[in-house]
């Protein structure tokens, strides 16, 4: 993704909407008129130049009703949590990114935007918290101790549909019921600091953890998908693994937000990686996003050689992917994980794990770009013949006013470009798959049967076949390929 700029996004705006909360030709000066000893002057008269709309953030602070700290600002907003820093200054530090924006309007347009690209305005002194309580409730404070006589202002209000943010004491609850908040972010670094190579880390730290995508795990019983309409609100009874079906974009009549172009290279590897074992396997995807065409092109797709609980390898193996994307100019788009032997469907869990990572691609630049998800079934019955299923999917937010129900899982139409060949990058790859799996225990066996009449390893170069290059030259090296799997397994 295209590096961090050092300015905070949108920063013409954002001063604009800093600028609207203060009264038209109320300067510093004005804001605090002083006496001639050179003390401040007393509240009462401090209150008569500042209307409610003219209180900023620099005010609650110079009366000391805010601290400047880190941490100390929050917003809610459709079960995201998104943490800040108050400067002494007035400014709110995004830790997430490290942007800066001059005003609560500002920071809560930006994150709200993240998750719902059509919400037009933020609510910003309704929305952002400071310590747990809303600043318009800090806001209304300063005006009953400067204005005693002043009738009370009214609430700011959220726009209509607005849902009402979740408080922090809910947080526990919010994680009992499934809905956990993003985790707490790491200290920001300065955005000058914050490389391609940096980025790409946003949503490859995750893996192989709680809040990851889904590790190593076995295929238990069947699972029966539901239907996405018959969820309703978030339900902590509910299995997390539950597989739901995917909505088409006509079927809400909305058209498709984002063009998708995915190599065949990309869905060859990916789907011999998920062949390979019994257990979910996850990778991730490079590519890049034109803004101008809002074409998302997947190039390379990248495979975890990890297993579920070794934090030391994973994160190796994640710093090897930021290395390759970073050499090779790509960017980081999605991400893919095996359902081995069931539909290709996404399970609560992924909805969440999903959404979560569209947060965090979007919230690492100044515009929106997409993150798409693969899975892949490689040996579900259900699936016609011998070629895997594989299902891209994006999820969409759940309406303002139904804020806790599930994301809506979105069927993502693609189009797959076959390539001229294949590269030494795959190869490689598939080599190094091939002896990372080596005497696992939940090793595919090959040699044994999957149907009546073939074995598993003729089901994977079934499957293959479909996804192979123009170029068949290689036939022999993919052969070779296969021999060392019947020894390996």
């Amino acid at each position: 993704m295209a590096a961090l700029a050092a300015a905070s996004p949108g920063g013409d705006e954002c001063l604009e909407e800093d600028e609207d909360e203060l009264e038209p030709g109320l300067d510093e000066a004005e804001a605090e008129p002083e006496t001639g000893s050179g003390t401040k002057a007393a509240g009462g008269t401090r209150g008569a130049v500042l209307t409610r709309r003219g209180i900023t953030l620099r005010v609650l602070l110079r009366d000391g009703l805010l601290e400047p700290a880190r941490g100390v600002l929050s917003i809610y907003y459709l079960g995201k949590k998104f943490v800040g820093d108050l400067g002494a200054d007035g400014t709110i530090t995004w830790q997430e990114t490290g942007q800066v924006f001059n005003s609560p309007s500002a920071w809560a347009t930006h994150c709200k935007r993240l998750v719902n690209p059509a919400k037009k305005s933020g609510c910003g002194w309704a929305s952002v918290r400071y310590k747990g309580q809303k600043l318009d409730q800090y806001k209304a404070a300063w005006l009953r101790k400067h204005q005693p006589n002043a009738p009370p202002a009214e609430e700011s209000l959220a726009s209509e549909g607005e849902e009402e943010e979740m408080p922090e004491d809910e947080e526990e609850e919010a994680t009992r019921e499934g809905r956990a908040p993003v985790p707490e972010p790491t200290a920001p670094k300065k955005p000058e600091e914050r490389s391609k190579k940096q980025q790409c880390k946003n949503l490859a730290e995750p893996a192989g953890t709680d809040h990851g995508p889904p590790g190593k795990r076995l295929e238990s019983k069947p699972r029966v998908p539901v239907r996405y309409c018959t969820l309703g609100t978030r339900d902590s009874a509910r299995n997390p693994q539950t597989l739901v079906e995917v909505t088409s974009f006509a079927a809400i009549n909305k058209f498709q937000p984002f063009n998708v172009a995915i190599s065949s290279n990309v869905l060859l590897l990916l789907d011999f990686h998920s062949h390979l074992t019994r257990s979910e396997v996850v990778g991730y995807l490079g590519g890049r996003w034109d803004t101008n065409t809002q074409l998302l092109t997947v190039l390379r797709a990248f495979p975890c050689r990890t297993r579920l609980g070794d934090a030391e390898a994973a994160g190796a193996v994640e710093e090897e992917i930021c290395q390759s994307l970073f050499l090779r100019g790509l960017s980081l788009v999605g991400w893919y994980h095996s359902h081995p032997f069931g539909p290709a469907l996404p399970s609560l869990h992924d909805i969440d794990a999903q959404m979560d990572y569209q947060l965090k691609l979007q919230g690492s630049g100044n515009g929106f770009q997409p993150c798409l998800a693969l899975i892949c079934g490689p040996y579900y019955h259900g699936n016609p013949g011998v070629e895997s299923k594989i299902a891209p999917f994006w999820v969409m937010p759940p309406p303002e006013q139904r804020p806790n129900d599930y994301g809506i899982p979105m069927d993502v139409e693609v189009a797959y470009i076959q390539d001229g060949f294949l590269t030494n990058d795959v190869l490689q790859e598939m080599t190094l798959l091939v002896e990372f799996y080596k005497g696992a225990p939940d090793l595919v066996k090959f040699q044994e049967l999957w149907s009546q009449d073939q074995t598993y390893l003729d089901k994977l170069k079934g499957s293959l076949a479909s996804r192979t290059p123009k170029d068949q030259s290689f036939t022999h090296i993919l052969e070779q390929i296969y021999s060392l799997l019947k020894l390996s397994s």
